[in-house]
């Protein structure tokens, strides 16, 4: 059995911005709803939020009815905060709790389910790392090699600034003993705050071992008080994206350019080159080829097709087997199916698109007539023009042939040709506008 509380309740004011601070993305997504998704993968019988700034706000954003939610009014610092968090927490037996931040959003499941372990059940744990810079965090004091406390930076001395061994502020304690120790929690120190890290000096003064843990890397317990953090964690998160999908045989032109905003499952042999965007869920098929610069978002993409550059695939879009979407082509809500090709400044939008279907530049369907979406329906082996107009709802007939410049009111009859232009004329002695001169 386990507990966690998750502290969301600070302003974040070197955030400079409206939004509560936890609600800031990392590949778009909330840091909290990052935080959350961690917790989750521990399997806890409870996860309380403590929230503050932002209130329902951030209440809303995560629609978690599963969460136990303490507000923290005022904020008077972490163990108030914790405090807060008590009568939301299974109390029968009493759980261990996991204490963890809603901005330090890349902490990793591994290192808690470590930390978690080394607590067993009655033992205070620390996430503690040594670090060559430790300037602003609180250090761990140890006698003989045992943790004794830890003292916040602005409560330390020459000596005790001078330690490299820093308290990370994630920690497991049991939950009897965290009930018992919260309200004694006093606060004379520089910031007249109740510090959370004062148990460690009751849990040494009961006797009970204070013991530790430490992350595989450092940027797991990095924090966000501002948006030059924010963009150094998302560049670290989406490194090791990368990473992962170069492990899975993913080749990528360059690691350092690549955006990943949710789930990105590739089959094998896939390129991707530089500045795509990956939104939702995105599945890309085996051979898969996304030239530079697109946007796919919410979309499958069939085996050996080609994708970009600079096209883009919003939610709904499926393609088949051996499909090409070419340079300023977007597709949404859309199928279409294997070996067709849109290479050229396309839109096609709430269409069905058959096999072997070429279509040419600047075709759009029109699906949109202001208020209601319809369908174009674009059936086997049809050629459409360049500059074409479907207007929706509509069907063109298997092996039909559209004339470049036909806008498509009607249905199109299969293997025949269908144009609509107005007859071409010239008028002879006609002159262009000339701007007049002025005064």
């Amino acid at each position: 059995m386990l507990n966690v509380v998750i502290l969301a309740a600070g302003q974040g004011k070197r955030m400079r911005s409206d939004l509560p601070k936890v609600l800031h993305p990392i590949a778009g997504k909330p840091m909290l709803a990052h935080v959350l998704d961690t917790a989750r993968a521990l399997v806890p019988a409870q996860v309380c939020v403590v929230y503050g700034h932002g209130g329902e706000q951030v209440r809303t954003a995560l629609l978690a009815p599963e969460l136990a939610w303490a507000l923290q009014e005022p904020q008077l610092g972490t163990g108030h905060a914790v405090l807060q968090a008590l009568p939301h927490l299974d109390a029968v037996p009493p759980a261990p709790t996991l204490v963890l931040y809603g901005d330090v959003p890349l902490i990793r499941a591994t290192t808690l389910r470590r930390l978690i372990e080394v607590a067993g059940d009655d033992k205070l744990a620390l996430l503690t790392a040594h670090l060559d810079n430790p300037h602003g965090y609180g250090r761990i004091v140890r006698i003989d090699g045992q943790v004794t406390r830890i003292v916040e930076e602005k409560d330390a001395d020459d000596a005790e600034r001078a330690i490299r061994e820093i308290n990370t502020g994630i920690l497991v304690a049991p939950g009897a003993a965290l009930a018992r120790w919260l309200p004694q929690l006093g606060n004379r120190n520089a910031q007249g705050e109740y510090y959370l890290t004062d148990i460690v000096a009751m849990a040494v003064a009961e006797g009970m071992d204070v013991v530790t843990a430490h992350p595989d890397a450092h940027w797991e317990t990095e924090g966000v008080n501002s948006k030059t953090q924010l963009a150094m964690l998302e560049r670290i998160h989406q490194r090791n994206i990368a990473e992962t999908l170069m492990e899975q045989g993913v080749t990528l032109a360059d690691p350092a350019r690549i955006d990943v905003r949710g789930e990105l499952l590739c089959g094998r042999d896939v390129f991707i080159d530089v500045n795509c965007v990956f939104e939702g869920r995105v599945v890309l098929g085996d051979g898969v080829r996304i030239n530079p610069n697109c946007v796919i978002q919410d979309a499958v993409v069939g085996p050996q097709s080609i994708i970009g550059p600079f096209a883009r695939l919003r939610p709904g879009a499926t393609l088949a087997e051996d499909v090409h979407i070419g340079n300023f082509v977007e597709v949404k809500n859309s199928t279409i199916a294997a070996h067709s090709k849109a290479n050229h400044l396309a839109y096609i939008g709430d269409a069905t698109v058959g096999s072997r279907v070429n279509v040419g530049a600047g075709t759009i369907t029109c699906n949109y007539d202001g208020a209601n979406k319809f369908r174009t329906v674009i059936e086997d082996d049809v050629f459409i023009g360049s500059d074409t107009q479907l207007v929706a709802p509509v069907t063109v007939g298997k092996g039909a042939t559209l004339g470049a410049g036909t806008t498509l009111t009607r249905d199109a009859p299969p293997d025949q040709l269908t144009v609509s232009r107005p007859k071409q004329i010239s008028i002879a002695g006609w002159k262009r506008p000339v701007k007049q001169k002025k005064g």
